[in-house]
């Protein structure tokens, strides 16, 4: 069977390659793709079959055409069993109970549902233009705050706090601890699933120590904000949102039959946590993106100064601006959000280009490799909207999303929130390196953190209004 297996690097005993996986694996097994010669690699966690694709064309045939096979997920002893969040649509195993949160969260976040949010979104845009105004210096703190603001907002009705907000903090600690134990590779458990049932007082078991903290953020990430949505409910004072409705739909003569009150809460959390910090990482690599390629950041404002002529709205805008799409879709493939997407998993054996794919195998799409494919992508490091436009343009980076029946739910509503953010940014600032107090322009690192979710590390710019119209303007979104 190993002479059937995809090539890979080589296997030690016992542990495979479980100390190969360096801190950025989607580079590595970009790596091993070109050094094999193969858009499908295989590993060995300690006995746990890993494969890797690294082309449109093995996760068109794997994840898109076969998804009947591939769309289950791995049980995740870590974040799964250890952690609790076995309620997470994305890392939920494939079934009757995953059908029916999807399907809940499909209709009331799919592409004409997420037109209900247009106006929570573009507040959220224009309290971020104050806050810029006020502090510019803050950008990061307030990318995150706007994207929770139209998460909560949307998701629970709730007002955000303008500083610390518990539902923001709540969401930030339950998330540090669920992207670190997303990492493959970085727990042992996963690969030897036994090792869960370690006491956390045994000497090595410090991931259980770890899981018991990460179980705590969990735990209060779907009860909290679900449980004060319904004590709201309850005295009349809750705003619409998707909690709201969907609890509803669950009363009366024609009330929905196919979910309950804990698909409502596990979706809830769901939309939660996966939205803010992909949403925020996406807008952080906006502002990093427009220090790298000022010329595109130019036209952009150019465009949307010939077409808005102010503040964008969705309905008469979102249509309107070519280049600001292209811009948007290159930021997603640029640095993609999440390099190696979630895992996909198969309970039966498969044949893929004369290769063996074992049953029970982790069958990882290689994001970070599809969207910097030099054949796809000439020249895939360089931040360049026009790519996307012309006659030819190359293809949208919609693996970013993820693959087949497992693709994000909610792309519309984290696009439509990037688009408001970015255009409204745009159209009132400037966005320009940091020069120092000799005159000496600071040149940002461009350095991004390992780990499930690739983040950019703190950087500084300066973001100043383009014009004293531009300040009025701004000023004015508060009145």
């Amino acid at each position: 069977m190993r002479r059937l297996l995809p090539p890979g690097p080589k296997k030690r005993p016992i542990v495979g390659n479980l100390f190969d996986m360096p801190t950025r694996p989607w580079d590595a097994c970009t790596d091993w793709s070109k050094e094999y010669d193969s858009d499908i690699i295989h590993l060995d966690m300690a006995g746990q079959s890993m494969v890797v694709l690294s082309s449109v064309e093995a996760t068109q045939e794997l994840l898109e055409k076969r998804s009947s096979m591939y769309s289950d997920r791995p049980p995740f002893p870590m974040v799964n069993d250890l952690m609790r969040w076995d309620f997470n649509l994305p890392f939920m195993r494939y079934g009757e109970q995953w059908r029916a949160h999807r399907r809940l969260f499909s209709e009331e976040f799919n592409m004409v549902a997420a037109q209900s949010f247009h106006q929570v979104e573009r507040t959220a845009a224009h309290t971020l233009l104050r806050r810029l105004l006020a502090d510019p210096a803050g950008f990061r703190g307030y990318l995150r705050q706007m994207t929770g603001e139209v998460i909560i907002g949307m998701t629970y009705g709730f007002e955000v706090q303008p500083k610390d907000d518990p539902y923001i903090a709540l969401t930030e600690s339950a998330i540090k601890y669920l992207a670190a134990a997303r990492v493959p590779g970085k727990f042992f458990v996963d690969s030897i699933p036994l090792l869960k049932y370690i006491p956390e007082w045994f000497p090595g078991a410090a991931f259980q120590r770890f899981a018991k903290e990460g179980r705590v953020w969990s735990e209060k990430l779907r009860e909290i904000p679900f449980e004060e949505t319904k004590r709201r409910m309850a005295a009349g004072e809750a705003s619409p949102c998707f909690t709201t409705k969907a609890l509803h739909a669950l009363e009366g003569e024609g009330r929905k039959t196919y979910y309950d009150e804990t698909t409502v809460k596990n979706v809830a959390a769901a939309m939660y946590a996966a939205g803010a910090d992909t949403t925020t990482t996406a807008l952080y690599t906006f502002f990093l993106a427009m220090l790298a390629n000022p010329e595109a950041q130019r036209k952009a404002q150019e465009e949307i100064d010939r077409v808005v002529g102010g503040l964008p709205d969705f309905e008469t805008h979102k249509d309107e601006l070519p280049y600001v799409a292209a811009l948007i879709k290159e930021v997603l493939r640029w640095k993609s959000v999440l390099p190696l997407g979630v895992q996909h998993y198969t309970n039966e054996k498969d044949m893929y280009g004369g290769y063996l794919i074992p049953a029970g195998s982790l069958v990882i799409g290689n994001v970070w490799a599809i969207l910097h494919d030099e054949k796809v992508y000439p020249d895939p490091h360089t931040f360049n909207p026009e790519r996307f436009l012309g006659a030819n343009p190359q293809p949208d980076p919609n693996a970013a999303f993820g693959f087949g029946r497992r693709i994000c739910p909610g792309r519309h509503v984290a696009t439509d929130s990037i688009w408001i953010a970015v255009v409204s940014v745009l159209a009132m600032f400037n966005i320009t390196k940091e020069v120092s107090e000799d005159g000496e322009v600071v040149e940002p690192s461009y350095q991004y953190e390992g780990g499930a979710i690739l983040a950019p590390l703190p950087f500084r710019c300066t973001i100043t209004p383009r014009s004293a119209e531009a300040v009025r303007v701004v000023e004015g979104t508060g009145v």
